[in-house]
């Protein structure tokens, strides 16, 4: 059964084709990668795939599931996560709660159970509480967890939403542009992150970066876009030394 596949999946905004016929497989426990230029479409498969987009043609499927109309609200549920290029993060809220909003995803109980706090809803709490304290020590984000998103570092607030898309419990994290931004030091600690949640939580991951070494350093696959057409699929060493890529990314 294909875990996650894009068909053909291509999308208009006005006069604009934004992706044009793109298709592609992610591996169950694999790191597939999506590459090009500014504007190649990157992101935009990214809103595809966690369905804030309806793609103009084509499908997609999830563990043999076709999601190409699924809600985005229920995309969480299915076991689909992302993180997002520009943080979206409570800033206003601690390092803990943003990361217990996460479990809403799974929260199963109703109103009034809640309103009473039955003896179910509080083992459901702890629960929660447990989940999302495995993904802090995960992380190594003990001394953050009471600190407000607004007083935290940049790179601190990059790995609490990481953290905040593992504490749903995904099958399928999309990591969007998870170096941006961050220096040297971070970008090889983001990518020591990355290969521990292939290896060692047995999520697959399917990223968007612009970052060549941190690509090469993590990736399975990589796929190459330009224009919102794809120009090569293989490995990071096959996929950069193709022609079409080389040109797109240097001109000529």
């Amino acid at each position: 059964m294909t875990f996650f596949q894009a068909d053909n999946i291509s999308i208009n905004f006005g006069g604009i084709r934004a992706v044009d016929g793109v298709s592609f497989e992610a591996k169950k426990g694999e790191v597939f990668t999506i590459i090009g230029p500014n504007g190649a479409g990157k992101t935009t498969i990214f809103n595809l795939v966690s369905r804030i987009y309806d793609p103009s043609e084509g499908r997609l499927v999830f563990e043999g599931n076709d999601i190409t109309r699924v809600p985005p609200h229920r995309i969480a549920a299915l076991g689909i996560a992302r993180t997002f290029q520009n943080i979206e993060l409570f800033e206003h809220a601690s390092l803990l709660q943003n990361l217990l909003l996460a479990r809403h995803a799974h929260k199963k109980s109703g109103f009034f159970s809640e309103l009473l706090f039955t003896p179910a809803v509080r083992r459901m709490e702890v629960e929660h509480r447990e989940a999302v304290e495995k993904v802090i020590d995960f992380l190594d984000l003990q001394q953050y967890r009471d600190n407000l998103i607004v007083n935290l570092p940049y790179g601190v607030r990059k790995v609490t939403e990481l953290a905040r898309a593992l504490c749903t419990d995904p099958k399928l994290l999309l990591l969007d542009e998870p170096s941006s931004g961050l220096n040297v030091e971070e970008t090889e600690d983001m990518a020591f992150w990355i290969q521990d949640i292939k290896n060692l939580l047995g999520i697959t991951v399917l990223m968007v970066e612009h970052d060549m070494k941190l690509v090469s350093a993590v990736s399975d696959r990589v796929l190459a876009l330009n224009y919102g057409k794809p120009l090569a699929t293989g490995t990071p060493s096959e996929v950069q030394g193709h022609p079409e890529v080389i040109r797109a990314y240097l001109g000529g």
